[in-house]
């Protein structure tokens, strides 16, 4: 009899490792004691700023200070190489007001000190470090286009210089922002605000908040070959940055005028600018991918007709709008000069697609990239028109009032909710996302200049 088709086979005995679950250590768990020094550390600078500047606040700005130190330590936590920056960034400002406290006038620290004392005049005052900044993102950007045309592999060693000219440009940045926020307080009574108010503040913000997200991507994606792209268009800022402040003399710390004297534009303009830098990025990131995949028919159709549609659309402004200003009308000449240099830098990138696009990343890499970029920056841009509709509703009594401004940031947010729909809905890919992505950065532009150049309206604080 064949006993062993009765019998029952015993269940297998369970291993230790698969009968008992190891899960991961807790998120609080798993912090090392570098990660417990640097959150003291930020403890310890807030409890600092309360201590000394405590009696300048109101209540809207304590609470702002509060939620910054979890948030900063998180980010810290996060991503690491933001705690250096952080502390050096933070000391470097902290030595700076060191240095203005020495010298003091009937109000507070004196700004004169800025001209004589030589840590200040020449990298610590905010004009200084933002000159410095503006020379830095410049060499980053040589650098990181040098990096196409070695054979040293993957990631060259100009890109690397490239990636540690960049934090340094944005070192320098941070504390010419610091800076000139301490600078703004001790001018007179309530002439003191967080440098975010006027065209010549929000493009340094610009500069290194998009030069981050990118050095975020860089490491996470370990790849540097998309930096001669990204810093392209912060070069253009800085460049910007630069004209302003020769033409408008920009750099001049003003008075707020009475809408802005709001505690809404501390958290409303940032919001929005972590927008503008995504949305700059994934539009650069679009370039790329199209010139590492696109026809050369339809590179010279789409990149050439372009700027030329731009120049079109700027001379059209120029001789058809009644009323123009002189100094108007001056501007748009330059601006389609400027449009002029733009079709030939495209016409050089497409001569030279080759070595500008054979070390770039996978595909499906600069897809991954500029879908992250657009879904965060339209997270915070959405974020930052609700807050604008609040801001709206304290200062001229309506949540909306189709003010240009307005108008055009909803256009700019219906633009990308429409990109991240066909993406996410209906699967859109390749060439035909990246040439929206790139359209995207044409509108949000004209959201952002345009509209002070062209159109009147309650936002039209920086006047080109």
């Amino acid at each position: 009899m064949n006993t062993a088709s009765n019998t029952v086979n015993p269940a297998p005995q369970s291993s230790p490792s698969s009968s008992v679950h190891i899960g991961r250590p807790g998120y609080f768990a798993s912090r090392n004691l570098f990660d417990w020094l640097f959150a003291a550390l930020i403890i310890g600078g807030g409890i600092f700023c309360f201590w000394r500047y405590g009696a300048s606040m109101d209540g809207y700005e304590e609470g702002i200070l509060i939620f910054s130190i979890p948030s900063l330590i998180a980010l810290g936590w996060f991503w690491r190489p933001l705690r250096l920056l952080m502390i050096t960034a933070g000391a470097a400002s902290l030595l700076a007001i060191h240095l203005y406290g020495q010298q003091t006038d009937a109000f507070g620290a004196d700004l004169a000190a800025a001209d004589k004392v030589f840590l200040l005049k020449y990298a610590l005052s905010s004009q200084s470090a933002i000159l410095w900044m503006s020379v830095l993102f410049f060499m980053s950007t040589l650098f990181y286009w040098g990096g196409f045309f070695t054979k040293s592999g993957e990631n060259s060693a100009a890109e690397a210089i490239g990636s540690r000219l960049a934090w340094g440009a944005t070192f320098m940045a941070l504390i010419g922002t610091f800076v000139r926020w301490f600078e703004s307080h001790q001018i007179a009574p309530d002439i003191g605000h967080i440098p975010v108010s006027n065209l010549y503040e929000v493009f340094v913000l610009f500069c290194w908040m998009t030069a981050l997200f990118y050095l975020y991507y860089e490491a996470r994606f370990k790849t540097r070959a998309l930096g001669a792209y990204v810093m392209l268009i912060i070069s253009a800022a800085v460049s910007f940055l630069l004209w302003y402040t020769v033409a408008r003399e920009a750099h001049e710390i003003q008075p707020l005028v009475p809408a802005l004297q709001s505690w809404w534009m501390k958290i409303h303009v940032p919001a929005n600018f972590v927008g503008y830098g995504t949305f700059a990025l994934a539009a650069m990131v679009g370039m790329a991918y199209l010139l590492k995949t696109a026809s050369q028919r339809a590179l010279l159709i789409g990149l050439i007709a372009l700027p030329i549609g731009l120049i079109a659309a700027i001379l059209a402004a120029r001789f058809f709008i009644a009323d123009l200003p002189a100094e108007t009308i001056q501007g748009l000449d330059g601006w389609a000069r400027k449009m002029t240099g733009l079709l030939v830098f495209f016409a050089v990138c497409i001569a030279l697609r080759k070595p500008l696009t054979e070390r770039l990343p996978a595909l499906a890499t600069l897809e991954d990239l500029m879908y992250k970029s657009i879904a965060l920056g339209f997270a915070f841009f959405t974020i930052a028109t609700i807050l604008g509709a609040f801001w709206a509703a304290e200062a001229w009594g309506g949540y909306w009032s189709w003010d240009p401004k307005e108008t055009w940031a909803l256009i700019v947010w219906l633009n990308y909710a429409a990109w991240l729909h066909m993406r996410l809905m209906k699967g859109l890919r390749g060439t035909v996302s990246a040439w929206w992505a790139l359209c995207g950065l044409v509108i949000t532009t004209f959201a952002f200049l345009g509209v002070n150049m062209f159109l009147s309206g309650l936002h039209s604080y920086g006047s080109l």
